[in-house]
């Protein structure tokens, strides 16, 4: 904690040129990399502290221990940055200097232990060959029925655990550490609606504030990891403009700042007849989930700034393997100019109109809706970029506009889920009349198609909000006093069911 705040501090001063923590392969990777920027790196060993006494040159050079950070320092700066670490109790040493000379000189005393060509360090090396075998899987779409009441359909997918709350887990942390938490995982009058993103203020000198978003979706993968990859960055993208965070602006460098961390689970894709026999295709998955990371990091312009890879997650015993699913989590966090003008995703009022954001696809691959069936599918969301972020432009401005009271995203478990949650907070219901249109009743429900939100506004904003949102927004109908989730499809009635049942088993469904 002492060394974040430090550090934090020092950037806010302008003391910090360059920063990398010290990871994998200690300090030979983290100044060995950062030594590229200027051609050249000296280093002295023999300054660094050492926690423990005796390490020779090489364990020092190549040590992981934990909470180190390496900092390029300006000479002008140094004198202020050491005064400031000590103020924080923070252990700071001058262990050398970037310099031009093309190498990475490391140096123990009066001997040079390692003179390294940076251009052999880091492309010099003869590259791994590894084969990849892309192979659409073979699944087929399951005829499934629609049903008269989807009711008890509803209890089960609340009560699964991809959908179940998570409160068990959630209030074993602090989440209000110094009263900065706005929007908080579970809001509403009674604490109990769950939210999209997580938004804190910076300090309170300002409203300035940071939007935080996690997405993950590993149940695509096993249909196309591509799709899988770019739905869990779609879903931590549309998790903050859910709150109101706004996309980065090429024309307006000031707005939109936002970073991305990707973590990537796979399991061995290393091809072995006998212990690995289908390595190749496992390689295909995971060169796909990084193609799809390319193609949406650059097409909504956001730079993925770190990251964690664990590559082989494999339990194996007596002749036995078990492999993860390949799977990759992006962590986001987005500035946020004012946090007074972010939104939640329950209900605020009776009466307000409710709106289905973007389009649903005949997409339940993957789905809970499937799993609860046992079923897989084939028909996986697919992220359609140029859409997702004319949807979400649009949203930015009905939320500038302040036309938006709730706004949820539609993720696990499709529309009929989100309806519901955004109901939880303040013991309110919904009175939803369906369209029949060219999908089944279950896609309709359930489809987990992407770039989707249910949005609740005043009914004196309806002429503004439909004019703004144009063919992006469908009426769905409005929320009631009555705490009951309704929704019919002309005089039949599809859901009829007290918001209470569906909370209680959303609550209860990590409790065995």
């Amino acid at each position: 904690k002492n060394l974040s705040d430090f550090f934090e501090k020092a950037c806010r001063l302008g003391l910090v040129k360059c920063s990398t923590d010290n990871g994998a392969g200690g300090l030979s990777s983290s100044v060995g990399e950062m030594a590229q920027l200027s051609g050249g790196a000296e280093i002295h060993l023999d300054r660094v502290p050492l926690k423990y006494s005796g390490l020779k040159p090489w364990e020092i050079f190549v040590s992981e221990s934990q909470e180190r950070m390496n900092l390029a320092v300006e000479p002008q700066h140094l004198d202020e940055l050491l005064t400031l670490a000590e103020k924080y109790e923070v252990e700071a040493t001058d262990i050398g200097s970037f310099t031009s000379s093309g190498f990475l000189d490391v140096r123990y005393g009066e001997r040079r232990v390692a003179y390294l060509d940076l251009e052999f360090l880091h492309d010099g090396v003869p590259q791994k060959t590894m084969v990849a075998e892309w192979k659409k899987p073979d699944v087929d779409e399951p005829d499934i029925p629609d049903e008269k009441n989807y009711n008890d359909i509803l209890l089960k997918l609340f009560g699964s655990l991809n959908i179940c709350s998570r409160e068990e887990i959630i209030r074993r942390y602090d989440h209000e550490v110094k009263g900065k938490t706005m929007i908080k995982p579970l809001m509403g009058s009674n604490g109990a609606c769950p939210q999209d993103a997580a938004v804190m203020r910076l300090n309170f000198e300002s409203f300035q504030g940071i939007a935080i978003s996690n997405g993950i979706v590993p149940q695509y993968g096993d249909i196309d990891a591509y799709h899988m990859s770019a739905g869990a960055f779609d879903e931590a993208v549309r998790q903050i403009i859910a709150v109101g965070g706004k996309l980065p602006d090429p024309g307006h460098p000031d707005a939109g700042f936002w970073s991305v961390n990707d973590n990537f689970c796979v399991p061995d894709s290393a091809y072995h007849e006998k212990t690995n026999p289908d390595g190749k295709y496992k390689l295909a998955q995971l060169v796909r989930m990084c193609q799809a990371l390319f193609d949406m990091a650059t097409e909504f312009n956001i730079p993925m700034t770190s990251g964690k890879d664990s590559m082989k997650n494999d339990f194996v015993k007596e002749g036995v393997k078990i492999s993860v699913p390949p799977t990759i989590l992006y962590s986001m966090v987005a500035k946020v100019d004012d946090v007074r003008k972010t939104m939640t995703s329950d209900y605020k009022s009776p009466g307000d109109l409710i709106y289905l954001i973007g389009k649903t696809r005949d997409e339940l691959g993957g789905s809970e809706f499937y799993r609860l069936h046992g079923k897989l599918g084939a028909h996986v969301p697919v992220v359609r970029k140029t859409d997702a972020i004319a949807i979400y432009r649009k949203m930015m401005a009905a939320n500038d506009e302040q036309l938006i009271a709730s706004c949820h995203d539609i993720s696990n478990g499709g529309m009929a889920i989100a309806l519901a949650e955004s109901a939880f907070g303040n013991k309110l219901g919904v009175d939803i009349e369906l369209e029949r249109g060219d999908l089944s009743l279950n896609a309709i429900l359930f489809s987990e198609s992407h770039s989707r939100f249910i949005v609740s506004i005043a009914p004196d904003n309806r002429d503004a909000f439909e004019t703004l949102m144009g063919a992006h927004c469908t009426f769905l109908g409005s929320v009631t006093e009555d705490p009951v989730i309704s929704i019919k499809m002309g005089v039949e009635s599809i859901v009829n069911i007290e918001t209470s049942r569906l909370l209680n088993a959303w609550k209860n469904g990590l409790k065995f």
